[in-house]
């Protein structure tokens, strides 16, 4: 069944799209593209390279045009819900609808979205295609464990409906496939029950790598969420040290019939300049926070907001790290590989010098079957590096060499420098991929800066 045009994709829609220059939410790279912002979605005729983009928060360049000529297809206002069962929490919603929406309509119902990476600033395609994952991974898994069903619009403009149980291969090819299989069109999806708004946190400090690998293992089994917050900047025997956060939702007499104050979000008018990131900084923002989670345990009541997003809380904030932009590294190291590795690439780190702003360390559970989907069982690091040319390339790829010899991987919705023939190691389950992707768009109508660059795609 060939795919209609929505209103907004029309050709008169198409002929009139703006060049734009488009970037993920690291600012790094940017590239223009053809960008269309449609309140439907479908697939123009026409050979022109295509690219799905939810609200860009994707850190590099998987959401990045690969040449001018590609139509961006913009899916935020593409994002109603067309479908809930209040008994289940079952959800079916077009893929633009967004986790903050999903909040604010479902949350007071009761209702919380499974897995939710660190903002809710993200749409419910954009999940999916990265196969997001969160806090609870350890118990949960990732998004694609929760999905019960997408219709997707292939390159010759069908729909296809695939799922756990339809087009398995499809949709596995789908889940965490970087929407380079096709434009999803809507999301079926389970969300869970929760009592309250509050969540129940507890932090701990840790002095070193070892404490905080091993209160995440001994938290795992009691609480849900666990993460931990890591001083970058620590070398020798501090290496690793931070706070331990674990989490859970709180009961309905816990929240006391209350519901959290609105949070207001400031805004980064300016790019700042570099020194306001600058090692130094980074070394007064650390003693602080450790300062700030001194003593033993602490139990306390926060709002989710507060636990799951805390960096929403300041809009715009990317341009904390001026006009050049910065990465978020983030791999996963098999827990098969022992804490060996983990240390090693903290101290690659502290060694170079680059201040990260953000340093999150948790715990992964079982992978999910999806081919390309980024966890695996073992220990996960998020990592900000202002982006400052070479010297960030050959720090990235450095920290790539010891990943790849852990036998680890890293996450493709914070990359933008990774090489090709680091990706293909990376990723044993690639070949299955490519063949679902062939069968299903050979001309490779779907692509992006980040398939030009690892998947040599044609610009």
């Amino acid at each position: 069944m060939g795919g209609e045009l929505g209103p907004l994709t029309g050709p008169d829609r198409l002929a009139a799209a703006r060049v734009e220059p488009v970037a993920g939410w690291g600012r790094h790279p940017v590239r223009p593209g053809r960008v269309v912002r449609a309140e439907r979605l479908g697939l123009p005729a026409g050979p022109a390279p295509l690219l799905a983009r939810g609200l860009g928060r994707a850190y590099g360049d998987a959401a990045v045009p690969a040449s001018p000529d590609t139509l961006v297809l913009e899916t935020g206002r593409a994002d109603r819900v067309l479908a809930f069962d209040p008994a289940t929490g079952r959800l079916t919603a077009e893929a633009g609808l967004s986790l903050d929406e999903v909040l604010r309509l479902y949350l007071p119902r009761g209702w919380f979205p499974p897995v939710t990476p660190g903002t809710r600033f993200v749409t419910l395609g954009g999940c999916v295609a990265a196969d997001v994952h969160g806090k609870n991974h350890h118990r949960d898994g990732s998004f694609g464990r929760f999905v019960e069903g997408l219709t997707l619009q292939v390159a010759d403009g069908g729909l296809v409906a695939c799922g756990p149980d339809a087009e398995r291969e499809l949709f596995l090819a789908t889940v965490g496939g970087m929407g380079l299989t096709g434009l999803i069109r809507d999301v079926t999806v389970r969300l869970v029950p929760v009592e309250s708004s509050f969540m129940v946190l507890e932090t701990e400090p840790v002095g070193d790598l070892d404490a905080m690998l091993a209160g995440l293992g001994r938290s795992a089994a009691a609480w849900p969420y666990t993460v931990g917050w890591i001083d970058g900047l620590a070398r020798g025997r501090a290496l690793g040290r931070g706070v331990l956060m674990r989490a859970r939702h709180a009961t309905r007499a816990e929240a006391g019939g209350r519901a959290p104050a609105p949070r207001r979000a400031r805004r980064v008018l300016l790019d700042a300049p570099g020194w306001v990131l600058s090692a130094p900084a980074m070394r007064a923002f650390n003693w602080a926070y450790r300062l700030r989670h001194g003593g033993g345990p602490r139990r306390r009541l926060v709002s989710h907001e507060g636990f799951f997003y805390p960096l929403d809380a300041v809009a715009d904030w990317n341009r904390l790290y001026g006009r050049r932009g910065f990465l978020q590294y983030q791999c996963v190291i098999p827990r098969a590989a022992g804490p060996g590795p983990v240390a090693r690439l903290l101290e690659r780190m502290a060694a170079a010098g680059a201040p990260s702003f953000l340093s999150v360390i948790k715990d992964f559970g079982p992978a999910f079957d999806a081919y390309l989907s980024f966890p695996m069982a073992g220990t996960t690091l998020a990592l900000d590096l202002p982006y400052r040319g070479p010297a960030t390339d050959a720090l990235v790829h450095g920290l790539n060499a010891l990943v790849i010899e852990a036998g680890g991987r890293v996450y493709l919705a914070k990359d933008a420098l990774t090489r090709r023939e680091d990706f293909e190691r990376m990723m044993p389950r690639l070949p299955e991929w490519r063949a679902v992707r062939d069968r299903w768009d050979p001309a490779r109508r779907f692509r992006s800066a980040l398939s030009v660059r690892l998947l040599g795609d044609l610009a």
